[in-house]
């Protein structure tokens, strides 16, 4: 009998528990600075803070990554578009290059992530490198990305890449 009074409480805790579980879920990707203004174009931050200068181009930044091997790394700011965003979380994007190999974005320590609806126009600051994919890592792309099944099921091989891991990204309004 002295045990009942405890019950009330105990489904109070867990239903505070759960309701704080599925607003934490829920809650939008939100820029970690103020906007920045390059000209006419704002930006909004994410991640480590940068600004809009000494930008490579991408054209450019390929152009050193087809020269390099596997275990060399550039440091660079370069401008790029958004082909791709991990559709789940925002974990990682992939940005158009002028070659047939786009250019695989990750988040350094995974400390931020995108917007899911990201698009356009970025700059992104980090470390730049040629990389072989796995194929267990390359169906989960696609399956982050939402291809159907036959097109996860037809990788077989890993990819020779490249790759960026971006402390700081400037997504364009």
């Amino acid at each position: 009998m002295r045990y009942l009074k405890f019950i009330p409480m105990k489904n109070t805790v867990y239903t505070l528990l759960a309701i704080i579980s599925i607003y934490s879920c829920k809650q939008k990707v939100q820029p970690a600075q103020s906007p920045v203004k390059v000209g006419s174009i704002v930006y909004e931050s994410y991640g480590a803070p940068l600004d809009a200068q000494s930008v490579r181009s991408m054209s450019n930044l390929v152009s050193s990554l087809s020269t390099m091997r596997q275990t060399d790394t550039i440091f660079a700011k370069v401008e790029g578009t958004i082909k791709s965003i991990c559709a789940k979380k925002g974990c990682w994007m992939t940005l158009e290059t002028a070659s047939e190999k786009d250019m695989m974005v990750s988040f350094k320590d995974y400390g931020f992530f995108m917007p899911l609806d990201a698009k356009g126009t970025v700059i992104v600051d980090g470390k730049a490198y040629v990389s072989e994919t796995s194929v267990e890592d390359l169906k989960h792309y696609a399956e982050d990305a939402g291809a159907s099944e036959e097109e996860i099921e037809a990788i077989v091989s890993p990819k020779i890449s490249y790759s960026f891991e971006a402390e700081g990204v400037l997504l364009a309004n």
